[in-house]
């Protein structure tokens, strides 16, 4: 055969062997998918319904920029927490316990502990505003209801982390093809979809819910989480290996929060279209389900409610593997998931005996994992620059640079909302 390259580029690839190689390539990328999608569950809890709806309802589609922003931020963290499992083998929470001072760490797990409640809150209020709303069931049948599904969703963890990632791939799928259905219903105004998708607009009445978006899309437990659930898919510490395994998971990332962003967007843009268009405040989770049966049909808020559970259930499982993960790691206090579920589960529960208005506790239980995101992403910052740590995938200064504008955006917002809330 002549070794002239014009006539080699006229040698055409059999078919059977282009088919083999994309069925390689194929099989390659599905081996790494999941931990993002479990991870992506984290972006559409209840607290996203309570804070999408609000903002929805109140603000019409002004609010969708925060969602976009919010996603971005998202996977530029995930990204980093799943970076450093795949690079050190060693989740984000044990890398703190090993490099910060006891002092530190402990300020780390107080905070950790907070968030796991405040979490955990909006997850089980979900969980059981689904099933009271789906199957009239009273709230605190309701929730005892959610205590023993979720156990057994944890339970799942003992067939492995695959297991885990089948049932929650799952639940999304529920949850996405049950707003894709409102959507449809629900026929918005895509010029103005467009329109505050891309323009940034924000006032004193409407930064309480952006703040509660920022913290129900930004969610610090997952942050952890990721590096965590990482380590399964990796099988060698030869850095071409690393940068492989890397790759496949920024398309994991991508994917996942991508449709996260959809379900979110979703959210919204039926909120404004339903709530807003025809002038109905939304001040609670059962108004926005009674209230879409007669304008869109009970197909819709079966939909609506059916995706409220599958929420509530999926989030509430990756609450626990992120406490587990969390609590473990910075001072090697490692309290049984049982004991650890029951005490986060108490505070919800006595929300439930009180009669208090769910909606509004998710919507504060969602500032206040705002108010602990600096906790989650700059440790993530100051270990993924460390050459010692991070060898030749240490943070570059650009990738910093973000880091910091993202730091410095979470902590004005916060800032912003206190002065507001002493200002009134």
């Amino acid at each position: 055969m002549s070794d002239n390259p014009l006539l080699l580029q006229n040698v055409s690839v059999p078919l059977h062997l282009k088919r083999e190689t994309w069925r390689q390539k194929t099989k390659s990328l599905l081996r790494y998918l999941g931990p993002a999608f479990i991870v992506s569950v984290a972006y559409i809890d209840p607290g996203n319904f309570a804070t999408n709806i609000s903002g929805g309802s109140n603000f019409n589609y002004t609010l969708l920029w925060v969602i976009l922003w919010s996603n971005l931020m998202a996977i530029f963290l995930q990204t980093l927490s799943a970076k450093l499992g795949i690079v050190t083998g060693i989740d984000l929470a044990t890398h703190c316990g090993q490099i910060f001072s006891r002092r530190t760490n402990m300020l780390l797990w107080v905070i950790t502990l907070f968030t796991a409640i405040a979490t955990y809150m909006a997850e089980f209020l979900g969980a059981t505003l689904g099933f009271y709303l789906l199957f009239g069931i009273p709230l605190l049948l309701a929730g005892a209801i959610t205590i023993l599904v979720t156990f057994l969703l944890v339970y799942l963890q003992r067939f492995g982390q695959q297991a885990i990632e089948r049932t929650i791939v799952l639940l999304v799928a529920v949850i996405g093809i049950s707003y894709f259905v409102e959507i449809f219903l629900a026929k918005p105004d895509w010029s103005k979809v467009a329109y505050h998708t891309l323009v940034p607009s924000l006032g004193p009445e409407s930064i309480l819910v952006a703040v509660g978006m920022l913290g129900a899309t930004v969610m610090p437990h997952v942050i952890f989480l990721h590096s965590e659930l990482v380590k399964s898919r990796r099988t060698s510490e030869d850095i071409q290996d690393i940068k492989r395994h890397f790759r496949m998971e920024r398309l994991d990332i991508v994917f996942a929060m991508n449709i996260a962003f959809l379900v979110n967007a979703a959210m919204l843009i039926v909120a404004a279209s339903v709530f807003y268009s025809k002038g109905i405040p939304v001040d609670t989770i059962e108004e926005a389900h009674r209230s879409l049966t007669p304008l869109l049909g009970h197909l819709s808020s079966g939909a609506f409610g059916l995706a409220l559970l599958a929420s509530g259930l999926s989030s509430s499982t990756v609450g626990a593997m992120a406490g587990e993960c969390m609590m473990k790691g910075f001072i090697g206090l490692d309290i049984p998931i049982n004991i650890r579920r029951i005490i986060t589960m108490i505070p919800a529960m006595v929300l439930l005996w009180l009669g208090l208005n769910p909606m509004k506790i998710l919507i504060l239980s969602q500032v206040t994992l705002s108010f602990a995101l600096p906790a989650a992403v700059i440790p993530l910052l100051i270990i993924t620059s460390r050459k010692d740590v991070m060898g030749e995938m240490a943070n570059r200064k650009f990738t910093n640079i973000i880091g910091c504008i993202i730091v410095t955006l979470i902590i004005s917002l916060n800032a912003v909302l206190i002065y507001l809330t002493l200002l009134n």
